[in-house]
């Protein structure tokens, strides 16, 4: 078999898979319907499907102690090896304590009870929850969305080797989206592609989005648009409505053969810098070799500078993760440009210039306002426009509801 042209996966050869399939998950199922059960919350359950399908290459489990301390101070495990944000599971003190190290537990998806793995447990302990904040989301205000994740983790952390039996209802859900890296490899392959960029998504592609994504392909051989198929913050756009907007994008306004769309299964943590490292280091799983960063990548609010996410690539020490930012420049419609244009490219002044956002695209459209032309493809705003009216109605018939009741009180 000829040798991989694409990018090794991060701190391994290939591949670090823990999904079963056939006769071996059906015998580990049955094991873990006998055994001690562990409660997991969305995040740990996107974390743990991750681990299944090798997009935390090479981790084989949740972190121990030592790996969380090191991961949150130096962005490095014990062994040395990069890692920006920890990835740990958490349980209540009386389930932990029922646990003895050593034994196995099942891990159990506590939206839906699905047992979606198990662990060996080799290690339980608990941690500064403050100290996690301060150095991943460089704040510990309860009102970020990332250290409010944190801080409402249960009291014990528990760590060790995990086998992974399901990837929850995301292949079903989001059919011919949801990837696993070998997969995306596996197309990116196929097309001939070596030099991949990845495109962070998590709301619809509006102008800026667009012209990114062009830029990438301006230079790269392909271009793979990632977007998140997990949970977001409230008022975030739900991931079919952007996946519908991207393939229309795609068909209308870009060559054919130069992108390929993907879903994957995490929550946001909206850690901004070093959120925008651990985005490359798993798309470097994925297959690719650059990552796009533009301006307040998975940022939130004010927390993060602009360019936070772009500058935290610069500190990082030689070898520490071969998948490299792709570092876009503030972008906006120019009026005077007569199209989109960057900040290293415009020589007009800001009176003259229209600075696209998801948040000010939601912001529009809840509100029912005007959008600018400018700001996104007609096809794309008249999806979204239908999403917002389907959301109108909701909040219609449960306002007229709760009037019903009041008037029956």
């Amino acid at each position: 078999m000829a040798k991989s042209k694409l990018i090794a996966p991060h701190g391994a050869d290939k591949l670090k898979i823990l999904l079963l399939e056939g006769k071996e998950r059906a015998d580990e199922l049955k094991r873990a319907a006998t055994l001690p059960k562990v409660m997991m919350a969305s995040r740990e359950v996107g974390d743990l499907i991750m681990l299944g399908i090798g997009g935390f290459t090479p981790l084989d489990g949740f972190m121990g102690q030592a790996d969380w301390k090191g991961v949150c101070a130096d962005m490095k495990m014990a062994n040395g090896l990069f890692w920006p944000i920890p990835i740990t599971l958490s349980a209540d003190k009386a389930t932990a304590d029922g646990i003895k190290v050593g034994s196995s537990v099942a891990l159990v998806n506590s939206e839906d009870g699905e047992i979606m793995g198990t662990m060996k447990v080799t290690e339980k302990y608990t941690i500064d929850k403050e100290f996690e904040c301060k150095h991943v989301f460089r704040t510990t205000d309860p009102n970020h969305p990332g250290v409010k994740m944190v801080m409402e983790q249960k009291e014990v952390n528990l760590a060790g080797p995990v086998m992974v039996l399901s990837e929850s209802t995301f292949p079903k859900e989001f059919a011919g989206v949801y990837q696993r890296p070998a997969e995306s490899r596996k197309m990116f392959e196929e097309k001939g592609w070596k030099n991949v960029a990845a495109l962070q998504l998590r709301n619809p592609m509006h102008r800026s989005h667009e012209f990114l994504a062009k830029i990438a392909i301006e230079v790269m051989d392909g271009l793979y648009i990632h977007q998140l198929v997990g949970k977001l913050k409230p008022g975030d756009i739900p991931a079919n409505v952007r996946v519908k907007c991207i393939d229309t994008l795609v068909e209308k306004y870009f060559a054919k053969n130069t992108a390929i769309q993907g879903g994957y299964p995490l929550d946001m943590r909206y850690a901004g810098p070093r959120e925008a490292l651990l985005h490359a280091l798993f798309r470097q799983n994925y297959g690719c070799n650059y990552m796009i960063i533009g301006r307040d990548h998975a940022g939130v609010g004010d927390y993060y500078g602009p360019f936070d996410a772009q500058t935290i690539f610069d500190e990082l020490w030689d070898g520490a993760l071969k998948c490299q930012p792709l570092k876009i420049d503030w972008t906006f419609w120019c009026y005077k440009c007569g199209g989109m244009a960057s900040m290293k490219t415009c020589p007009h002044g800001k009176e003259d210039r229209l600075f696209l956002s998801g948040t000010a695209l939601r912001k529009g459209l809840s509100e029912g306002g005007d959008i600018p032309a400018e700001f996104s493809r007609a096809e794309v705003l008249a999806i979204l426009r239908e999403y917002y009216a389907t959301l109108e109605e909701k909040v219609e018939v449960k306002l007229h509801g709760h009037a019903t009741g009041d008037a029956k009180k």
